[in-house]
């Protein structure tokens, strides 16, 4: 076991030293996120399997707090009502669960991060037509080549790999960074 946690290790690392090269885009989306709770908006976070929970984790640092405490940041993830989830994808479509929310919560200056490690997620992809519809700002939280997310989002940061448990590795870091530029950026720090 020993070996496989150091090939993992240096697999991450490998991917971890070709990151640099997303510094912009990841400015780009800290002030997508910082403009739009400077406007009174709120953010949404959807993903499937692992990134449902990055979804979560990341909507929690906002809501909560990342480095200082401070007031809490409005943000949701989309992947955490399982009446709402489970009420979509029987009435309707599992393609529908995060699209349907946003068509009832989102709002024009809103901000939506999509995160998928393939850029091909279909019920991704449907929430962000439906928020560019409505005015909203959407970053993608993506992998691989960026998939179709990569053709539909306002900012991209696809995170230049193919596995997903490295892919998910950088999520996280580069989700932890986007949240402590936007602290920054609102004056908590």
């Amino acid at each position: 076991m020993c070996d496989l946690f150091l090939k993992n290790l240096r697999d991450h690392q490998a991917l971890f030293e070709r990151l640099p090269g997303l510094s912009s885009v990841i400015d780009q989306a800290i002030n997508i996120c910082s403009g739009c709770l400077k406007d009174g908006k709120k953010i949404m976070i959807c993903g499937n399997g692992g990134s449902a929970s990055d979804s979560q984790h990341l909507a929690a640092e906002f809501i909560g707090r990342f480095v200082k405490d401070r007031s809490a940041l409005p943000a949701i993830a989309l992947t955490t009502d399982t009446s709402i989830l489970t009420c979509l994808g029987n009435d309707y479509s599992f393609e529908d669960i995060f699209s349907r929310q946003v068509s009832g919560l989102g709002v024009q200056g809103d901000c939506i991060v999509g995160i998928s490690t393939s850029g091909n997620s279909r019920n991704v992809i449907k929430a962000i037509m439906i928020a560019k519809q409505k005015g909203m700002h959407s970053i993608g939280l993506l992998g691989g080549d960026g998939g179709e997310l990569s053709k539909i989002c306002e900012c991209n940061i696809i995170v230049p790999d193919i596995t997903t448990a490295r892919i998910q590795e950088a999520h996280i870091l580069i989700g932890h960074t986007i949240c402590g530029g936007v602290e920054k950026n609102l004056g908590f720090f």
